[in-house]
């Protein structure tokens, strides 16, 4: 079973940005609900997939249709089990989510596999076990899972929740009721009547009459991926399911604006502040609402030329390193298999090349990914066969942007010679699955990482807990950051960088600002201005800092986080090897820092996932320590990729 990686319990929702809320209202100023009455296709000509044998062979692959037959074939007897209350209970009990997820987000996955592979083939080999499968669904208390019931662990029947998972079923049991419904009507007329009673209570009931009550709904604060997740899921699962016209329309225009209100907490470029593994939770389920809306109006509701629908999707390859590697502040993880599927047809419809080049080169590289019938964002699974033969089979070798500055985020990427990427960032530490790392900067060599944001750990009740920044990985001193009087920056939006200035051309790409305001007064800092540079010229990293304290201090650090071997023997040089026999160079004054080297965990289950993240290459921390404590200083390191 996958682990899923894009959950925001409420908790942390708490925690996103207060923003400057720009009130776009895109949707709902061009399709008042007299026009999507108009424009929506009547439910029962709507007929978004193939639904015979026949219609699958003439829109999907033989091989593609092949396989997704086979591996449902394995789960015939497939045994779909309750959910002990128990095992609601593990998260308050322990903290743990994962056996919990394990069986509701298996349940799910096989129902999906199962459904697919009888709509191909046709054969009611499968119907049965999709029969129980839906019927466990519905009989089930919960929808969602309990991290997301505000620490109770058991749902209040009362009071039905509307979290992601609890749209993401809704979603599914409409895609089983327009693939198999037929079929479940020769069984039994119970089981599409259960299928509707049960969306309606748990999800229709509960957008409607108290939707604006979500923080994802909100119209004065920055909202994140739930948004267009849950939106998505609830426009997909009313166009599949609503029979009542008048009705479906109202819901769907609902969605509609609950979309513009992700739409209208996004900066004026379009960044995404979750990172890109968040990204395809986010801006591409912005995109999975705007294709379903199309596909239900014959294309009448349409606002992918609008300028801040395109800088999102550009995002995405703004923020690539190199293969599997894309820019991971916050809790993004470094490594990412990209839906080039998706990111085909959306590259189409913003009519953006650099974005269907992508989208090319990351179905050819992470086929499976795009074609699994298995995780979340079911729809968008659908039309990802629906692509495949559109994608011409010439090999496509992708251009990596040089340059990208992302201002509403405030991040930085560059590129030079040598295969020298640098990322970095100010901000500030109310972002949404915020680090405190304000200033903090990454660099690769050659497609491979040396100096590196370690990301964040498995998912507990503790990562979104009033312990969160006790965790080593959201604290900045597990960042490649100075740590001043041994204290690290504070969560908390007015923790931020200020005097933020890019500066790119073809010798130089940087960033300055002043990073003294992201830590708390007893540091001791009056001033902290840092300089991250990528020297095009001599193919170097520099960071330069020029700094004013209160008093002398106590200590200054200055910290590098690296997944590579590391050689500190030599004074005034900290030698990196990283993977495929690269190398980098740290070069200080020996006369001004001390170096060390440490682990920032051994603890058994999270220092593993540390490694799986980084390729089986453990997280290492160097430690710079000055010898010069002087209230006012300044000095300058250089990463070098020659020795």
């Amino acid at each position: 079973m996958k682990k899923p990686i894009l959950l925001l319990p409420l908790f942390l929702l708490a925690l996103t940005l207060q923003a400057q809320i720009t009130p776009r209202n895109l949707l709902a100023k061009a399709y008042p609900l007299d026009a999507v009455t108009q424009m929506l296709v009547a439910k029962d000509q709507w007929k978004p997939y193939p639904a015979t044998p026949d219609a699958w062979k003439q829109a999907v692959p033989d091989t593609t249709l092949s396989r997704v037959v086979k591996d449902a074939e394995k789960l015939i007897d497939f045994k779909f089990e309750p959910i002990p209350a128990s095992v609601s209970l593990d998260f308050v009990r322990s903290g743990d989510r994962l056996r919990h997820s394990g069986i509701s987000f298996g349940k799910r996955n096989v129902l999906m596999k199962l459904i697919l592979a009888e709509s191909i083939e046709g054969k009611d080999r499968f119907t049965e076990t999709i029969l129980n499968g839906v019927w466990s669904i519905c009989e089930e208390s919960f929808w969602g899972v309990p991290a997301h019931i505000n620490d109770t662990g058991l749902p209040d029947p009362d009071n039905p929740v509307v979290d992601l998972f609890a749209a993401e079923t809704g979603a599914l049991l409409g895609l089983a009721d327009y693939f198999i419904g037929q079929k479940f009507d020769k069984i039994n007329p119970q089981i599409r009547k259960r299928i509707y009673f049960e969306t309606n209570r748990r999800f229709f009931v509960p957008m409607l009459t108290k939707g604006d009550t979500y923080k994802y709904m909100s119209k004065t604060s920055q909202v994140n991926n739930w948004n267009p997740w849950i939106m998505s899921n609830w426009i997909a699962a009313t166009l599949l399911l609503e029979p009542d016209e008048k009705r479906r329309s109202e819901m769907l225009r609902g969605s509609m604006l609950g979309l513009d209100r992700y739409i209208n907490s996004l900066g004026a470029d379009g960044g995404c502040d979750e990172g890109p593994s968040y990204w395809f939770a986010a801006g591409a389920s912005v995109y999975d609402c705007l294709e379903l809306l199309a596909g239900a109006t014959n294309s009448k509701i349409d606002i992918y030329q609008e300028d801040i629908i395109k800088k999102m999707a550009s995002y995405v390859y703004k923020t690539h390193i190199d293969g599997h590697y894309f820019v991971n502040f916050a809790d993004a993880d470094p490594k990412l298999r990209p839906d080039g599927l998706l990111l085909y047809r959306l590259g189409k419809a913003v009519k953006d090349e650099k974005l269907v080049e992508m989208g090319k080169w990351a179905f050819q590289n992470f086929t499976a990914v795009s074609t699994s019938p298995e995780g979340f964002h079911r729809p968008r699974r659908i039309e990802n066969l629906l692509t495949i033969n559109q994608i011409d089979g010439g090999k496509i070798s992708l251009t990596p942007v040089q340059e990208a500055w992302i201002g509403d985020i405030q991040v930085l990427t560059a590129r030079a010679g040598d295969g020298l990427f640098l990322a970095t960032h100010g901000g500030h530490n109310a972002e949404s699955h915020n680090h405190n790392d304000v200033g903090d900067f990454i660099i690769y060599v050659k497609g491979q990482p040396m100096i590196v944001d370690a990301g964040r750990g498995n998912y507990t009740a503790r990562t979104f807990s009033n312990k969160r920044y006790e965790l080593w990985f959201t604290q900045s001193e597990y960042h490649n950051l100075p740590i001043v009087n041994g204290i690290g920056q504070k969560a908390g939006r007015k923790f931020e960088a200020t005097a933020v200035k890019s500066n790119v051309n073809g010798k130089e790409a940087s960033l300055q600002m002043d990073i003294a305001a992201a830590y708390p007064p007893e540091a001791g800092i009056t001033s902290w201005k840092r300089l991250v540079a990528l020297n095009r010229t001599k193919n170097q990293v520099e960071i330069t800092e020029d700094y004013v304290l209160k008093s002398e201090p106590k200590s200054i650090q200055e910290i590098f986080m690296t997944v590579c071997d590391v050689d500190s023997s030599e004074p005034g040089k900290v030698k990196l090897k990283g993977a495929g026999n690269t190398s980098l160079t740290l070069s200080y004054d020996p006369k001004m820092w001390s170096v060390s080297t440490e682990k920032p965990s051994t603890d058994g289950m999270e220092y593993e996932s540390f490694k799986t993240k980084w390729d089986n290459r453990p997280v290492t921390r160097i430690v710079l320590d000055s010898k010069q404590l002087k209230q006012n200083g300044k000095h300058r390191l250089v990463f070098d990729t020659k020795e």
